[in-house]
């Protein structure tokens, strides 16, 4: 378990949130899937929810005001110098989808896109410092893109946040990203052909039980969950479509 109580360091992912075309079903969806209560931030902030895991944010879902069909987690990493950052995304062949704005008194924020495509975030946190809860049941634990051309996103993330590329040894085109101080905080993953985006992995205490909850309410497992040198992972998609994983992590 990690209970923070002030910003992460430059680089690590801070926040997670979902846009949908249904609120009340996505929060009947999450918070039975993983125990989440729901804060509305009210109609300044245009509805939007916090997810709590005992009382304490861990991600955010919004109404979208007309549906798309294409919606994701979106993940956010921490600057303290979110247009400083932002300026680093472009040099390094991204590019800005929302620019930097500031969200009332609770930090700054920019939407990217990196050069394969993949769409994240940027949070620089001042009265909200990002998910309060990570590594434990009912919060996220990894983050993963996938891409068809992993080379030239890992050395975008490299340039952007000084991360260094530990690739693993074997059959998979998978490299873990670390911090400067050497903390892993997330993966790039080879796929060839894939669409490239980012995917969250969720803590839960039984990935077997929780992929049945999936069923339950209304979601499909895509992938049932399978015992691997990392943990016990499934995957899932939630009743819009959105994909993300279920872990427990193994015990390192």
């Amino acid at each position: 378990m990690t209970h923070l109580t002030s910003n992460p360091p430059v680089g690590t992912p801070t926040w997670l949130d979902l846009g949908i075309p249904d609120l009340g079903r996505a929060k009947e969806f999450y918070g039975g899937l993983f125990g989440w209560e729901f804060q509305d931030y009210g109609p300044e902030a245009g509805h939007y929810h916090a997810c709590l895991l005992r009382g304490e944010p861990v991600a955010g879902i919004m109404q979208l005001p007309e549906p798309t069909g294409d919606y994701w987690w979106n993940v956010y990493f921490a600057t303290d110098d979110c247009d400083g950052t932002v300026k680093r995304v472009t040099d390094a062949g991204g590019s800005a989808v929302e620019a930097p704005m500031d969200v009332m008194d609770q930090g700054r924020m920019a939407i990217l896109k990196d050069p394969v495509g993949a769409q994240f975030g940027l949070w620089e946190g001042r009265a909200h410092i990002g998910s309060r809860i990570v590594n434990e049941p009912g919060s996220f634990v990894w983050n993963e893109l996938v891409t068809a051309d992993s080379a030239r996103a890992a050395d975008f993330y490299r340039a952007v946040f000084e991360y260094t590329l530990e690739p693993i040894q074997g059959d998979m085109d998978y490299t873990v990203l670390h911090r400067p101080d050497g903390q892993s905080i997330g993966g790039v993953m080879g796929s060839p052909g894939a669409s490239s985006g980012w995917f969250t992995y969720f803590d839960v205490d039984d990935p077997d039980a929780a992929a049945r909850k999936v069923g339950d309410l209304g979601g499909t497992v895509v992938d049932e969950p399978q015992d691997t040198p990392y943990g016990r992972i499934g995957t899932a998609e939630d009743p819009f479509g959105v994909r993300f994983h279920l872990i427990r992590p193994s015990e390192m």
